[in-house]
């Protein structure tokens, strides 16, 4: 795929404020810091389509963005929010909740993981609440380039080997990094065949 243009289109609060149309939307989500916002750029193409920040945790809104007038790409709050009041936890909690369980144009929820860590509890548990709710999702791994190729496939091995023990078959799983592109043309072409399975349905 080849983004030939990736417009931002509107922030919301709820998802009733979300842009009505009927074209596919692919979001993005992970805890705070895991270059969520670096990644849509990279995909995109464009350095200043969704705000980078060294504070994690900026994103505060439910962010759309057209992709070659043909899909979306939402950009979500991260979870495990960095330094938020309870009140505010909650109110993002219900936003992003809100959105991935009751957005009928969401066709994949990119799950970002940060393949530097080892598997986190709280990654773990929104995983798995995700197959609870039956909605469709894959693991973006980001940062490759901050480890060795040797230490990159044992990161990654050991944390589908996790995995495993609570997903058959395992989640689909893409390895990038904004830095390099690496990961950026198996991603596109992962949401075009889903587009063209939707087009042709």
């Amino acid at each position: 795929m080849i983004i030939k243009n990736a417009v931002y289109v509107k922030s919301s609060a709820t998802i009733s404020q979300c842009p009505e149309h009927q074209r596919p939307e692919y979001a993005f989500i992970g805890r705070s810091n895991v270059g969520k916002s670096s990644l849509i750029n990279m995909l995109t193409g464009n350095k200043k389509l969704a705000k980078t920040s060294a504070t994690p945790g900026k994103t505060l809104l439910i962010n759309h963005f057209k992709i070659n007038n043909d899909w979306y790409l939402v950009d979500l709050p991260g979870y495990g929010f960095a330094k938020r009041s309870k009140t505010e936890r909650t109110k993002l909690e219900q936003m992003i909740s809100g959105y991935i369980l009751q957005r009928e144009n969401l066709t994949n929820l990119f799950v970002l993981i940060d393949c530097r860590h080892e598997p986190q509890l709280i990654d773990l548990e929104f995983m798995q609440w995700l197959g609870e709710s039956g909605v469709p999702f894959s693991i973006v791994f980001t940062k490759a380039d901050k480890l060795s190729k040797a230490a990159l496939t044992t990161s990654v091995n050991a944390y589908l080997t996790r995995l495993a023990e609570d997903w058959e078959p395992l989640p689909p799983h893409f390895i990038t990094s904004a830095e390099t592109r690496q990961g950026r043309d198996d991603l596109l072409s992962y949401i075009e065949e889903i587009n063209k399975e939707i087009t042709q349905s």
